[in-house]
């Protein structure tokens, strides 16, 4: 256990901040799994709106710290070749 009043500040600031980025990932992972179960299910209306969404989440997670960029950057893409293709197939 810390001792010093920093080290104890510290601890509580990581606390803090674990539990905020585990929120914004579980929130992403959620928003991300609807999306793939929108597209399985080939309604394009349904995955569009839901892709709208995931994106937005996919942005604020790397606005927070959550993401990398690129790693956002990659997910969106992929998502967005996926919605393609559902619109393709139909």
């Amino acid at each position: 256990m810390a001792n010093h009043y920093s080290a104890l500040k510290r601890t509580r600031q990581t606390e803090k901040k674990t539990a905020q980025n585990r929120a914004n990932k579980s929130r992403l992972r959620t928003a991300l799994r609807s999306l793939r179960e929108a597209i399985a299910t080939g309604d394009k209306e349904a995955a569009k709106k839901a892709f709208n969404s995931t994106a937005s989440l996919v942005d604020k997670g790397v606005q927070k710290g959550a993401l990398h960029k690129t790693t956002a950057s990659r997910y969106k893409s992929r998502l967005s070749a996926r919605l393609k293709a559902v619109g393709a197939a139909k």
